[in-house]
């Protein structure tokens, strides 16, 4: 069979859970759709709204440029790299050099993939490979990402107790009691704000985990994604960058896609330690040969622009009013928010699925066959994520309150 020419990794992987439960939507479609329950998506992680104007007028100027259309270099057109330069100083106060210290991306997933790919050797005993610190919940494609490379990817539990904050030395002292050896640890990956939780983490809390990386010669990734989409001024994430030390241990990794709606044009950016960024390239630098220039140009001139900063702060206020309709459906419903997190980031809510449900595949799974509402089951998040469900308030206001009107009328309460 051509499959078991595949490697053992790339066997055992299962599709996607975004995709699985895509396909479980589209495959029940027709017959949501004789019941007036035709699918609204809460499920996936994207902006549903258009991206600025502006950054769409500058790619169809880009369009006829001369040379435009050839190749372009893998690390990022120059042009592309001042821009990254800019908006890291202009934002976080983080000095980079635009040389050595910037590279860029075909989405942040992918460069997140690469960089796991390149720090792991791969090996077929569990004991013996190289480990990378994920956390739990936590973006569902991390571990598949560590699976593939042929590592193994080692939970940072974050929950309410540890205020969304694990303990690190905790989590080292219960790996060696699992028989694992620390020094397989190559890299620790934060998110913050966090999906699916919509959690961020103190100053204080991000300095330590600079400081354990250091102290270990752990290289600390960080996915910045959501560092644009917040609600209070006073808890505007942060770069890991900013922090004393990190430059010598730690890159970040940033995206378009959330702030400016650009999902499906595929750019962002890695920075951070120089020799990070610099082996980073040489992998990148033989797979691919980088991103459209028209994109670049068009990325560029949003990112440091007034009309790109209106558009994130206009769309912020948008989820907002989002987020509230969502709190207020769910409450109509029973579900308790004196004892559960609302976040004043990102466009998720992570929610505790009814008593009455055993898992939380079955309660999402129960919602979308009675209801066409598409939610997230939390253990796709990791075995922490069991007992919850993510929502993606992405969709337009009025289909928000639909899915409100739905549920209140299948009897989905929380009891």
């Amino acid at each position: 069979m051509i499959k078991e020419l595949f490697n053992d990794y790339v066997q055992d992987l299962e599709t996607y859970i975004m995709f699985q439960i895509k396909q479980m939507a589209q495959d029940l479609k027709p017959e949501l759709e004789k019941r007036n329950r035709t699918p609204i998506s809460l499920s996936m992680g994207a902006p549903t709204q258009n991206p600025p104007k502006f950054v769409i007028e500058k790619l169809k100027e880009a369009l006829t440029i001369d040379g435009i259309h050839t190749y372009s270099s893998p690390k990022g057109e120059q042009y592309f790299l001042e821009a990254v330069k800019t908006r890291m100083k202009n934002r976080f106060g983080v000095e980079l050099d635009s040389k050595t210290q910037i590279f860029s991306l075909i989405g942040s997933k992918e460069g997140i993939a690469n960089i796991i790919r390149e720090l792991i050797n791969p090996k077929n005993e569990e004991k013996e490979r190289d480990i990378i610190l994920l956390p739990n919940p936590g973006y569902a494609s991390y571990k598949e990402m560590v699976k593939v490379s042929g590592g193994l990817g080692y939970s940072l539990p974050l929950t309410k107790e540890n205020n969304y904050m694990p303990d690190l030395e905790e989590v080292i002292e219960n790996l060696k009691k699992e028989g694992y050896d620390e020094r397989k640890i190559k890299a620790l990956i934060v998110n913050y704000p966090n999906n699916p939780l919509g959690v961020g983490a103190s100053r204080e809390y991000l300095q330590k985990v600079v400081d354990f990386c250091k102290k270990r010669n752990i290289l600390l990734i960080s996915d910045a994604a959501y560092c644009d989409m917040y609600f209070d001024e006073k808890e505007k994430p942060i770069s890991i960058l900013e922090l004393d030390g990190a430059m010598d241990i730690a890159v970040e990794f940033h995206s378009f896609s959330k702030p400016f709606a650009m999902t499906g044009w595929r750019i962002g950016w890695v920075c951070g330690n120089k020799e990070a960024v610099s082996m980073f390239g040489k992998l990148k630098s033989t797979i691919d040969t980088g991103i459209f220039k028209g994109i670049q140009y068009a990325a560029s001139q949003v990112l440091n622009s007034s009309e790109g900063e209106e558009y994130i702060q206009n769309a912020n206020k948008a989820f907002k009013v989002k987020q509230q309709i969502a709190l207020d459906g769910f409450k109509e419903l029973g579900w308790d928010f004196s004892k559960i997190n609302i976040p004043n980031t990102t466009f998720y809510l992570w929610l505790p699925i009814p008593p009455k449900y055993k898992t939380s595949w079955d309660f999402t799974c129960d919602v979308l066959k009675k209801s066409g509402v598409v939610l997230v089951p939390g253990h796709a998040f990791g075995d922490c994520g069991e007992g919850f469900f993510r929502v993606s308030n992405v969709c337009s206001d009025e289909k928000l309150k639909e899915v409100f009107k739905r549920l209140k009328e299948d009897g989905f309460f929380f009891e």
